[in-house]
């Protein structure tokens, strides 16, 4: 079983136009329940998982969110604060092949409501074992030290935990030592204190578009693994753009890598990474094996308008041809 604790959802639409520019009638329009944690977990769902999440929601888009993910296979469990649920554009120009992203921030949560979701997934996690992640930055005014809370609450209750965030909140986590750490290059970058501040900002550059190469001075992908591991001492997962991603457990340093394989749509590709990594995890599978899902799965997003809108079926084909390394 996989569940998500969701902090900061999101109503997430795209729109597919001929031009960004002017006035425009969309070709298609895709509106998911998203969030990164939603759409991990919709990613999960997709490839046939058991999959719940406790999500913080509000007025307005909350309640299309919450019919969304019910939708899309996810056992949605909404917890209401005060603000409006925020929404997410992505726009894709079909006249340049470039999208354009526009991402409300994280609306503010309170004590109180943070506390009340957390609660309902400690007692959530009784009945549902197996992995449980939290995924993105956290809401404004959030209580510090949130996400450690998180981590140690909900290993308290006997299940694996996944942290997939950035800056002072993935500092927080990390130091509950959580059972899966899964960041990009420039998260990972921010975390052992070597790169120039992710945040939100390197997230983007680190993610399903593209990392490039590392710049002269920073550390190694490998370099970065054991610096992570150092500090969390459970799995780490690195992803590295269109370098394909690395992990290690401690004894063994793995790089995967699928050629050949691209697409328009990227938004989402992260967070469906985390989800088939996951649903291998959750059935069993070795890390290498893990691995080579999570790649395909998140390439199989990119291949559709919507964030984490996959064919199931595509995502287990591209798995065969991901080529896993051990690097150590």
């Amino acid at each position: 079983m996989i569940s998500a604790l969701a902090l900061s959802p999101s109503l997430d639409v795209t729109y597919v136009v001929d031009e960004l520019e002017g006035i425009q009638r969309p070709r298609s329009v895709h509106r998911v329940a998203g969030g990164k944690a939603l759409n991990a977990a919709r990613a999960a769902a997709a490839l046939g998982a058991r999959v719940s999440a406790v999500a913080v929601l509000g007025a307005g888009a909350g309640r299309d969110v919450a019919d969304g993910a019910r939708a899309d296979g996810v056992d949605l469990h909404a917890v209401f604060g005060t603000e409006p649920t925020r929404s997410c554009v992505s726009i894709f120009s079909r006249a340049s092949g470039r999208l354009t992203e526009i991402y409300e921030r994280a609306v503010p949560v309170s004590v109180s409501t943070a506390a009340a979701a957390l609660d309902a997934a400690v007692a959530l996690a009784a009945a549902r074992p197996g992995w449980w992640f939290v995924s993105g930055g956290l809401p404004d005014a959030a209580p510090a030290g949130l996400l450690a809370d998180v981590v140690r609450r909900l290993h308290d209750a006997g299940v694996r935990v996944a942290v997939d965030s950035h800056g002072p909140a993935l500092r927080s986590a990390v130091g509950a030592q959580p059972d899966l750490v899964k960041v990009n290059r420039w998260e990972a970058l921010e975390l052992v204190g070597a790169g120039g501040g992710a945040g939100a900002g390197g997230a983007a550059r680190g993610g399903a578009a593209g990392a490039g190469a590392a710049a002269a001075g920073e550390p190694s992908v490998p370099e970065l693994l054991a610096a992570v591991h150092a500090l969390a001492e459970g799995l780490v997962v690195i992803t590295d753009g269109a370098d394909g991603a690395w992990a290690t457990d401690g004894d063994r340093v793995l790089r995967a890598r699928l050629a050949g394989h691209t697409g328009n749509f990227p938004v989402g590709s992260g967070d469906s990474f985390l989800g088939g990594l996951l649903v291998a995890l959750d059935n069993g599978a070795d890390l290498a094996d893990a691995l080579a899902l999570a790649i395909a799965t998140g390439t199989a997003n990119a291949q559709v308008p919507g964030a984490a809108i996959l064919d199931p079926t595509l995502a287990r084909r591209l798995a065969q041809e991901v080529q896993v390394t051990t690097a150590v």
